[in-house]
Parts: C-alpha cells; structure tokens; sequence
C-alpha cells in the first residue's frame, strides 16, 4: 500500500510545536513506516517552488502549526491547503492565536512604534520601520513579508479540517491523531482532536466535593509561603484555568504544581473560554450573591489580578467575544 504523505508547516510560532512533533521519539519511526513526509521546512531542505509543482491534493494530511502573522504565512497556508487533503491546526497559535493573539490588543503602528523605537535595547535614532519595499543606494530593490494589521488563527485565511490543540500539543494527542490518520478512523471534520471534559477533571488533586466552594479573596502563586500541593489550587485562591479548558494534555502543569494557564483552549460547547472563567471566579468568590457583596469588596478582588485578559485569555483572545466586540 502507498504511504500517506504528510507535511508540516511553520508560521508565526516559538517553533515548540515542531519540538514536539520530535518528542514524539522512536515512535516517529512507526510513523515513518506508514508516512513519508513531502514537506518540512525544519528539517528538510525543500522550496515553495517544489511545493508549487505539486498535483493538487498531493498531501494527504498537512500539520501547519502557528498564526498568521504577514503575507508569507498567509500564501504558504493557501498553497497548503491547495495540496492538501486534510489540513490540521496544530496547536494553540494555529487554533487560537495563543500568547501572539494579544498583539491584537495593539495597532500594527504602535507595535512597530514600540519594538523599533521604545524598547531600551533598541537604537535606531532615525526611527526607521520596516517596509514591504525598500530601494536601497544600488538601486537595488529588497523586499520582506508585509506585517499584517492584525494577527488571524488559521482558520481565517483558510478551510481547516480538524484542531489538535495545546501549547504544544501533548505527544498522546499527536500519536492519537496520527494513529486515526493512519485507520482511517478521524472523526467528523471540524473536530478538535482533545479530551471532551474539563482539564479539572483529569487533575489528580484533592476537591471538596462535599461543601460549597468559597474563597475570601484571589491570591498570586509567589504570595502564598505554604500551598498544599495536594489540594485543588483554586480553592486556595489562586487562579487555575481548569474548569475552562479542555482536557487532553493530562494535566501537566497541576503535576507540576502550577496552575493551569488554558492552553488547551476552551471546553467543549464553550464559546469564550475567558467568560466561562470568569463566571466559574464569581460563583466561588459569591460576587454573583447581591447580600453578599458590595463594590469596594469587589474592586478589590479585581485589583489582585493584574493583567485581565493575558490571565483569562492568555490564548484565546482572538477568537473571543470580547476581541469581536473590539473590532466593531
């Protein structure tokens, strides 16, 4: 039987979902067996020209992970999608846009303004930005990828089969995915390729299922000298994303002892990852209660957290309602 042909595709990303592509370790030789990769800028030397020529559907399965960021990424994944079968976003940044997406909160001018300008470790005194064209002395022209007015997740450039979440995706996920790919048996295209839960419920620490849950006030991780890393780190007033996001990455972080961040993306049938955080904040600090509180109790909770949308949206805010209630 002929091998299916996969590719994977970098945009605008750290590069740790190309990591773990590789931390998959001798079982990439079982992949091997059944797939033989086309395409992957990373580790393979091939052009775009090679791509181009291409017949279209060529690649069976083609993994892009990051966001889209300037007009490279955005053609390449257009091209992709063109030789491509199926196409998956692999990873938060292609799914959700990730921790980049915040750079949505700025203009693409104030971002220029503040990297080649403000930053201390910048020295550019004729304040130069970057340009799409430059004509140089020699007549020489240069040209570079345009920054785009804001930064798009994947979906929004082009049709994505399937989303295989994480920040990266956990190796599991990816061996289940490339398992499915391998049977035939993926499910229904749009599906995210996770748990269908919440990460809480694939933490191992202790929950008082007995009481109501209530705490006084919210407390960062650095300001508790004691945490008891056996009990659930919510009911000690530090704020663990858990009963938000989706499950599938085995809670690595809460084994570690840190607090979920959310970069599995929200859980299933959730619209706004950061919402649904909020509301689950309010039920156990009784703001939803009238007799219970009063605006002084509560400007003071909000003062505990210090950034707002990176902690509730951390990877999300792009596809949230609040980003979409901005860009009206």
């Amino acid at each position: 039987m002929d091998k299916l042909k996969l590719a994977f595709y970098w945009t605008a990303s750290c590069g740790g979902c190309e990591v773990a592509v590789l931390d998959i370790d001798e079982k990439i030789l079982d992949v091997l067996n059944i797939a033989e990769i086309v395409f992957w800028p990373v580790a393979m030397d091939i052009k775009y020209k090679d791509i181009e020529k291409f017949a279209d559907k060529y690649i069976d399965v083609c993994f892009i992970n990051g966001a889209i960021r300037n007009s490279e990424n955005e053609k390449i994944a257009r091209l992709l999608r063109e030789k491509s079968k199926t196409v998956v976003a692999f990873g938060t940044c292609a799914c959700f846009g990730s921790v980049i997406g915040l750079a949505n909160l700025s203009s693409k001018q104030d971002i220029f303004e503040t990297v080649y300008g403000k930053t201390p470790s910048t020295v550019n005194p004729n304040q130069y930005l970057p340009s799409p064209i430059s004509h140089l002395p020699s007549t020489d022209v240069l040209t570079l990828p345009e920054f785009l007015e804001s930064l798009k997740t994947l979906d929004e450039v082009i049709k994505v089969d399937y989303y295989l979440p994480g920040c990266p995706p956990p190796v599991k996920l990816i061996l289940d995915a490339v398992g499915a790919i391998a049977e035939g048996k993926l499910p229904p295209a749009g599906s995210v390729l996770a748990g269908k839960k919440s990460v809480c419920d694939e933490c191992k620490k202790e929950k008082d299922e007995k009481e109501i849950k209530e705490i006084k006030e919210i407390k960062r991780l650095s300001e508790i000298k004691n945490v008891d890393t056996k009990k659930c780190l919510l009911e000690q007033g530090i704020i663990c994303m858990g009963p938000a996001t989706r499950s599938g990455c085995d809670a690595r972080c809460l084994n570690a002892n840190m607090p979920c961040s959310g970069c599995m993306g929200p859980c299933k049938g959730v619209k706004d990852q950061g919402a649904k955080m909020v509301s689950a904040l309010g039920s156990i600090l009784n703001i939803t209660d009238e007799e219970k509180t009063d605006e002084s109790r509560i400007e003071k909770i909000i003062e505990k957290i210090h950034d707002p949308v990176g902690t509730f949206y951390k990877y999300t805010y792009i596809t949230s309602l609040l980003a979409k209630i901005g860009r009206r």
